[in-house]
């Protein structure tokens, strides 16, 4: 067997001694500042990253670092209270891992979410923006000997966030008074944030949002034929003046987003019961 499967499999059935076999529908990831959405869960089974087997450890700010099993809107699901990044050092099989583990257990959709520099000059501090569409500036995960066992060499990313799910979250949004926005969302790997003449670079190739995750996620959850859902809450607007004075700060990330969880935790559950 693949080493990198055998690592897969030994991670998912630990995960599925602690559940007493329990198999998730859903997965979730929650990005910086939005593990209140784990709150909501009613958890069965909680697991620190360090104890399942060939995890990476979670050492960004805001990361608990569990996962967490347990129902949510009527489904059994389980949710990773803080997700694994490039920036920390880890090859992108690690950071990804994970993803793979939830498809493993046989979830059939993912949910992703993150914190996000706006890009998009309308954009305020504590919106809401589903991700319609990515630009990847990280090193693509599925490069290298490919995972059959989970896919097709070559994925197609012509709808890599399901338009189900984005026209039920829109939906949803409407019919609970919640504005949100929608658009590109530009990973890149961090950990320094943007200078002004990148972000100038940014907005011209089309990104709405930029942030340091979620997109290697998404291109290894769509190998494994896993449907996503990806939102963003944007905790600041990015600096197109080299002479500003609002400086990017890891702390007031976290402050914002979290001030915002609760809209988002709300289309979450409303979706996960949609589903």
């Amino acid at each position: 067997m693949d080493t990198r499967v055998k690592k897969i499999r030994e991670a998912a059935a630990f995960i599925l001694e602690q559940t007493g076999g329990k198999k998730p529908e859903v997965g979730i990831v929650l990005g910086s500042g939005l593990g209140k959405l784990a709150d909501a869960i009613d958890a069965e089974v909680v697991i620190p990253y360090a104890k399942i087997p060939n995890f990476a450890r979670s050492t960004a700010i805001g990361h608990k670092g569990n996962f967490i099993f347990g129902t949510l809107a009527g489904k059994y699901v389980c949710a990773m209270q803080g997700r694994f990044h490039y920036y920390e050092g880890y090859p992108m099989e690690r950071v990804t891992l994970p993803i793979r583990v939830m498809a493993a257990l046989g979830i059939r959709t993912l949910l992703v979410s993150n914190a996000a520099g706006g890009l998009n000059q309308t954009f305020s501090v504590g919106d809401l923006m589903i991700i319609r569409d990515h630009i990847n500036l990280l090193p693509n995960p599925l490069i290298g000997k490919n995972f059959a066992e989970f896919g097709e060499r070559f994925t197609d990313m012509t709808a890599a966030y399901d338009l189900d799910l984005i026209a039920k979250a829109e939906a949803i949004a409407a019919k609970a008074g919640i504005p949100v926005r929608k658009g590109v969302y530009l990973g890149n790997t961090g950990p320094s944030y943007e200078t002004p003449a990148e972000v100038r670079f940014y907005i011209a190739i089309g990104a709405d949002a930029v942030g340091m995750s979620t997109v290697p996620e998404v291109l290894v959850a769509r190998h494994c034929g896993v449907p996503v859902f990806g939102m963003s809450v944007i905790t600041n607007i990015s600096n197109t003046d080299n002479a500003s004075t609002v400086l990017n700060d890891g702390d007031d990330v976290v402050r914002a987003a979290d001030a915002a969880a609760d809209r988002m935790c709300l289309i979450f559950k409303e979706l996960i019961a949609s589903i």
